[in-house]
């Protein structure tokens, strides 16, 4: 028996560095490490130990003969990463399992180096690996800084409430929260309640992992009419992320069109026509629940500018929306680009996947009773969104011919989602590239501001999931400690208590590890309740308010 990784693998790759005989690649040392969708174990090597399956921290390994019907394929595709490649030799003169390179400590400092203070701004996944780097690799002190007063950033308020195994690599970083060398203050803004100069003043050095809060703009007539929202929106108000309206996304049309054909398109497309029974026993909002309880959708029409060969989600996503339960998965076939396609990709192929499934054509009406479906139409842009003050009534979308010439056609629907990419937003206090939505840096260290880093989609731009964060996060971590050794961090001329003080002058509602901890009692508890792993609290009140009275109890006792 062998074990194969699964769609949620994350790439973080820490099951690499616990496997006994290297059979799983792509390496972090190795050049397709950050361009394959997924990790692959090979089959020809793997011994059944179970290590990488222990590790991993988002389930995603599992022995082979214990997969779902859903997650057969996945044998498939592990296996089909190493034909053709020469099995893993073992080392036969010796008691390992395979050769191991000389140690490598790349990220250390010098053992009569004092420690060093650090800000990380963002608990995200950007931000929890560039700490947990530093606390694992350095004696340095962590000061964690959120302008929400609870952490977790992409992580909390990112991922589908239907993929709880994701979900899980934060407590892989909750555990961090609490470390003796960590302090932390949620719901600072750096720019509203301190300048990236006082952090700055009060740090040896900060790392910046605000990542990419707003989203592009389709740019065509209609955008600015109700019922036109961004994807980033939806998953925040479905997520009960504190910034978004609990109520106003109509689901009153029986179409819904989302344009995009990334990860997050088919998240939301997933979302809208899923079972919310099923939701239920999710982290989903309540006021998302009770939307989609009563939600009248059962269509979502997804647009891909580009054939189904060009699509930006994952070929492993792709695979998922295929197993839905009660959800036909359908491609559009206007074009007969799309067909053609289709028919000649091979079995390894992203639009390989699409074999076998129905074709149809979607039009002007919507789609009246039978089973809920999400219809995948490449070769299509939005050209106009059509309505009034009530709102979006309609779509008008590129119907190109084979030549991609073509015409126009029109979309009922009552709800447009744009799902075309993330853009980070300017920090005060440091320099920022308008064309790519990043602060401009070199290997992670700010241009122009000493002692100033960047991680994540601020550094790189919205590329990448969860793991990705982490070698990117040791390369920026990796430039300050150099930075350090080299004495190029400026001094600070304030140290950790004078921040605090600093901090709560300001803002008199931050939020400390031990409140952080009483917000997830109390979530976990709601949840117990109602048979959920929690339900969130939704507002920026009652979180504060939750954080101050558990703070208050663990001083009475």
């Amino acid at each position: 028996m062998t074990y194969a990784i699964t769609q949620t693998c994350c790439n973080d790759a820490t099951c690499v560095a616990v496997c006994p005989v290297n059979c799983i690649h792509p390496t972090p040392e190795e050049r397709a490490f950050g361009s394959t969708e997924m990790l692959h174990i090979d089959p020809r090597a793997c011994i059944d130990c179970g290590a990488c399956a222990d590790a991993c921290p988002v389930d995603a390994i599992f022995p082979v003969d214990s997969l779902s019907t859903g997650q057969r394929e996945y044998a498939e595709i592990n296996a089909a990463y190493y034909e053709g490649a020469e099995p893993v030799a073992a080392e036969v003169d010796g008691p390992n399992f395979h050769a191991w390179g000389e140690p490598v400590f790349e990220r250390s400092l010098p053992s009569d180096f004092g420690p060093l203070r650090v800000a990380v701004v963002g608990t995200g996944p950007a931000g929890m690996y560039a700490a947990q780097d530093l606390l694992l690799h350095t004696a340095a002190e962590v000061t964690l800084i959120d302008r929400l007063p609870v952490a977790g950033g992409l992580v909390r308020y990112g991922v589908a409430p239907d993929h709880p195994a994701t979900k899980k690599v934060g407590d892989t970083f909750s555990r961090f929260h609490s470390h003796p060398r960590v302090r932390m203050h949620l719901g600072i803004e750096v720019g509203r309640d301190v300048t990236a100069e006082e952090l700055s003043a009060h740090h040896d050095a900060v790392i910046y992992a605000v990542g990419a809060s707003t989203d592009r703009r389709l740019g065509v007539p209609g955008e600015e009419l109700p019922g036109c929202l961004s994807a980033t929106a939806f998953v925040a108000w479905y997520n009960a992320h504190p910034e978004a309206v609990a109520q106003g996304v109509d689901l009153s049309a029986e179409r819904v069109v989302v344009v995009g054909n990334g990860n997050v398109a088919l998240d939301v497309a997933r979302i809208l026509v899923a079972d919310p029974e099923a939701l239920a026993a999710t982290d989903i909002a309540a006021h998302a629940l009770d939307a989609l309880r009563a939600s009248r959708v059962r269509e979502v029409v997804v647009l891909g500018r580009r054939g189904p060969g060009d699509a930006a989600y994952t070929r492993s996503e792709l695979l998922a929306l295929k197993h839905v339960p009660g959800v036909e998965l359908v491609v559009d076939d206007h074009d007969p680009r799309t067909a053609a396609a289709i028919d000649a990709a091979g079995a390894g192929d992203r639009a390989g996947v699409l074999k076998g499934l129905a074709r149809v054509r979607t039009d002007a009406a919507s789609p009246t009773g039978g089973e809920r479906r999400i219809v995948l139409r490449f070769h299509s842009e939005v050209v106009e969104i059509r309505g009034g003050g009530d709102g979006v009534n309609s779509v008008r979308v590129t119907d190109g011919g084979g030549d991609g010439g073509g015409g126009a056609a029109d979309l009922g629907t009552g709800l447009l989602l744009r799902a075309i990419g993330y853009r980070g937003i300017p920090v005060p206090g440091l320099p920022f590239d308008e064309s790519s939505g990043t602060v401009p840096h070199e290997s992670g260290r700010v241009a122009g501001v000493p002692g100033s880093y960047v991680v994540g989609w601020i550094k790189r731009g919205p590329s990448g999931g969860i793991g990705a964060n982490r070698t990117c996060a040791a390369e920026t971590v990796g430039t300050l400690l150099a930075d350090a050794v080299a004495g190029e961090l400026p001094a600070p001329t304030g140290d950790a208590k004078a921040f605090r003080r600093l901090a709560r002058q300001r803002n008199r509602r931050v939020v400390d590890a031990r409140g952080l901890a009483a917000i997830d009692r109390a979530e976990r508890d709601r949840g117990r309740r109602d048979g959920r792993p929690r339900v969130k609290l939704a507002t920026v009140e009652e979180l504060v308010a939750t954080a101050r009275s558990g703070r208050l109890l663990r001083l009475a006792r």
